[in-house]
């Protein structure tokens, strides 16, 4: 299927990696010793994508993603959830779902206590410190996608090649399933210079630096029966979520 493999950087490298390109990938190993995790428990939460409500924002009128979201305050190097709040992105960044309130459904209790997941979101948060130089407040949120090809094709990003408005954004690697596509774009905001891979190790990462970046994931086709491809998206945003006061 002529998909190429990402070139993965170890753990110990990201902030050089950040520095010179915006963005790196870590493969599976790498994100569990980043964020101190186990295999088992990363394998784990990868169980948290089997019930997942419909997406009933799509413009385009499609059928193939389900979501979930919930936000986080990380401060002082503690993470703490935030009452239940709609998704909200400027037409800038995002040119066919910006400018309106999106409410999904919270991602379920089970999947926070999840050992795994504090871990991620902490590790993240960490992270963005160090690359900012500063200790601050991170507005995170969460996204638990799952794309199908129930239409006969999903698309990851509907809304093409993008930014966020945020300052990070992580895309794991939860699982695929027979299917082939959803190749990922990264190119660089201000220059010609880009870089496609697919992710297929499950917990693989990218992590981008979307202040430097534009990125986008092709769509994605089955392979026989349906098939889909689920992810986890965190974004991290210094000091204030983005809302239309904000």
């Amino acid at each position: 299927m002529n998909e190429l493999a990402p070139h993965y950087a170890p753990f110990d490298m990201l902030p050089s990696q950040m520095a010179q390109q915006g963005f790196t990938v870590l493969d599976a190993a790498s994100v569990a010793q980043w964020a101190s995790c186990t295999a088992d428990e990363l394998s784990a939460l990868s169980s948290e994508w089997h019930d997942m409500p419909p997406d009933n924002h799509l413009k385009d009128g499609g059928r193939y993603r389900r979501r979930r979201h919930s936000s986080f305050i990380h401060e002082n190097g503690k993470l703490t959830q935030m009452p239940h709040r709609a998704h909200w992105q400027p037409l800038d960044y995002n040119a066919l779902h910006g400018g309106m309130e999106r409410w999904f459904e919270p991602i379920l209790d089970r999947t926070l206590r999840q050992p795994a997941w504090r871990k991620l979101l902490s590790a993240l948060a960490t992270t963005a410190n160090q690359l900012r130089a500063m200790e601050t407040k991170w507005c995170i949120e969460a996204h638990q996608f799952r794309i199908d090809t129930t239409d006969g094709i999903g698309r990851p990003t509907p809304e093409g090649a993008h930014r966020d408005g945020v300052d990070f954004v992580a895309v794991f690697m939860v699982h695929r399933e027979k299917i082939k596509g959803g190749e990922t774009r990264v190119f660089d905001a201000s220059g010609p210079q880009g870089e496609r891979f697919t992710l297929t190790q499950p917990w693989s990462l990218v992590f981008l630096d979307d202040t430097r970046v534009i990125h986008e994931s092709t769509p994605i086709q089955p392979l026989g029966d349906q098939g889909h491809r689920d992810t986890l998206v965190v974004t991290l945003r210094a000091n204030h979520f983005q809302d239309p006061t904000s």
